[in-house]
C-alpha cells in the first residue's frame, strides 16, 4: 500500500533523494523546506502525490499546522523524516549563545515538535516510522564541531528514549548517521563558520578548509542512501541506529572500541564509588 510521508529539508541532498524515491515508488509526500520553489520540477511530474510546503524547522509553533495540512491532503502520516538542518564549525569560545541555540533549534527542538505532532495519528492507526537524520557527528565529535554535535547528540539521546516509548504502539524509530554525502551541506553558502579567533584560528584552520574543500567531492551518494532508508522503512524490523557510508562505519566502530578500552581501564575505580555491600540498582528497562 502507498505510504504518506512528511520529509523536512526536502529541497536537496538526502531529503530530496528520499522525496524522489518515495514518489517513484507510488507514495505521497509532503515536502517541507524553506524554499519550495526548488522542487518545482517534481511538482510538475507528481502534481497529485506531492505537496510542497514552506517550513522552517526552527518554527516549532507551526509543526502542528504542517502535520494537519498533510493529513488533510493525503490522510494519516505513515513516515516522518526529520532531515532539515545545517552544519556549523567553530570552537566553543567562538560560538555564542545564539549560534549554539540555532543548532539545538534545528536538530532537536524542531524535530521534537514534529514528532509530537504526528504521534497521536500514528498511535491511532497502530503503526508508523519516524526517521531521524542524525550524523556520525551524533556519536563522535571533534574540535570545531561541538555546537553541531551538541544538537545531534541531543537528538540521538532523545530519540533513543522515544523509540522505547512508542514501540508498544507499533511505531518505529530509525536514527540515521551519515558520513560525508554529496549534498549542499559543505557548500560555502550553507555551512556556517564562526568568526575565527586569534586563540583557535590556527588550530581549526585545517578543519575549516577541509569542510569547504570537500564540497561536491563527497563519496556518499544521496540516492543510494535514500534507497537504504526506504528499504529499512519497508522492512519488518530494523536496527535503531543506521550508519551510512564507509567513513561512518569506520569512525563509529573505532569510537566504540576506544570507549570499551577506556571503560575497562577505569572500571574497578569507577565501581568503587558505590557504598560497600549495597546491591546494584535494578531498572525497569
Amino acid at each position: 500500500m502507498a505510504k504518506n510521508w512528511i520529509i523536512t529539508g526536502a529541497s536537496s541532498g538526502i531529503g530530496r533523494a528520499l522525496t524522489e524515491a518515495a514518489l517513484t515508488a507510488g507514495d505521497r509526500v509532503v515536502a517541507a523546506m524553506r524554499r519550495p520553489e526548488r522542487i518545482a520540477d517534481l511538482l510538475t511530474i507528481y502534481p497529485d502525490s506531492l505537496l510542497a510546503v514552506r517550513h522552517d524547522v526552527r518554527d516549532t509553533g507551526s509543526a502542528a499546522h504542517l502535520v494537519a495540512g498533510a493529513v488533510e491532503r493525503f490522510g494519516a502520516i505513515d513516515v516522518l523524516v526529520n532531515n532539515g538542518g545545517v552544519g556549523q564549525i567553530g570552537a566553543a569560545e567562538e560560538i555564542d549563545d545564539r549560534q549554539l541555540r540555532d543548532m539545538l533549534d534545528q536538530h532537536l527542538f524542531g524535530p521534537a515538535a514534529l514528532v509530537r505532532a504526528v504521534l497521536p495519528g500514528m498511535r491511532e492507526q497502530g503503526k508508523g516510522t519516524i526517521v531521524q537524520i542524525s550524523s556520525q557527528g551524533g556519536r563522535v565529535s571533534f574540535p570545531g564541531a561541538g555546537s553541531y554535535s551538541a544538537g545531534k547528540f541531543a537528538l540521538e539521546g532523545w530519540s533513543e528514549a522515544l523509540a522505547g516509548e512508542v514501540e508498544p504502539f507499533g511505531i518505529r524509530v530509525l536514527i540515521v548517521e551519515p558520513s560525508r554525502f554529496r549534498t549542499g551541506f559543505n557548500a560555502p553558502d550553507v555551512l556556517k563558520l564562526a568568526t575565527p579567533s586569534k586563540t583557535y584560528g590556527a588550530l581549526l584552520a585545517a578543519v575549516r578548509a577541509d569542510m569547504l574543500a570537500v564540497d561536491g567531492k563527497q563519496e556518499g551518494d544521496p540516492a543510494r542512501a535514500a534507497d537504504i532508508i526506504r528499504s529499512l522503512v519497508d522492512a519488518e524490523s530494523a536496527p535503531l541506529r543506521v550508519p551510512l557510508g564507509r567513513e561512518a562505519v569506520r569512525r563509529l566502530a573505532a569510537a566504540h572500541r576506544r570507549g570499551l578500552e577506556e571503560l575497562d581501564k577505569i572500571a574497578a575505580l569507577s565501581e568503587s564509588a558505590d557504598f560497600p555491600g549495597v546491591p546494584e540498582s535494578v531498572r525497569p528497562v
